[in-house]
């Protein structure tokens, strides 16, 4: 299914793709001042979650993030010992665990995601508003359908396009 029409734009497009994840890497494209790389992936992703979902059990949010509940537990566990996540009794399943992000953590995803925003806009303070505007939908759309390929081949996606 791929198009061999040009060759060369797809060459520049898969070694532009290589080149920003290891830049993304390399930065985490943690934001700007103090909290700069101070959260990793795993985390701000989960944190993000928790926030847009609210508190949820371990296989829920495994499930809505498209990854397996070990891998949800061992990211958690850090972020309770940090006091960034709270773990609860299900209000109707005593026995069941609950997470929900604190208040701790909500400030400091907040404090994290308003460096990231200042990162975002110093990146692209040249930018027309309808160029941020394209490039977002256009990497949205280039995530959902490696999503999707993922998905169809049977291969967890760590990071689905909503986890933003």
């Amino acid at each position: 299914m791929t198009t061999a029409s040009d060759p060369g734009l797809l060459d520049t497009l898969q070694h532009q793709v290589a080149v920003f994840a290891r830049r993304a890497e390399q930065t985490r494209l943690g934001g700007v001042g103090q909290v700069r790389n101070s959260m990793d992936r795993a985390a701000y992703l989960l944190l993000n979650r928790l926030d847009k979902e609210g508190p949820m059990g371990v296989k829920a949010l495994a499930a809505s993030m498209g990854i397996d509940s070990s891998t949800v537990t061992r990211q958690v566990a850090p972020l309770v010992d940090t006091g960034l996540v709270k773990r609860t009794s299900h209000p109707e399943d005593g026995r069941a665990v609950v997470l929900q992000l604190s208040p701790r953590g909500q400030a400091r995803l907040d404090e994290v995601r308003s460096s990231r925003r200042e990162l975002m806009a110093e990146l692209t303070q040249d930018w027309a508003p309808a160029e941020r505007e394209s490039f977002t939908a256009l990497l949205t759309r280039f995530n959902t359908a490696l999503s999707a390929r993922q998905s169809s081949q049977g291969v967890p996606d760590s990071v689905a396009p909503t986890d933003s």
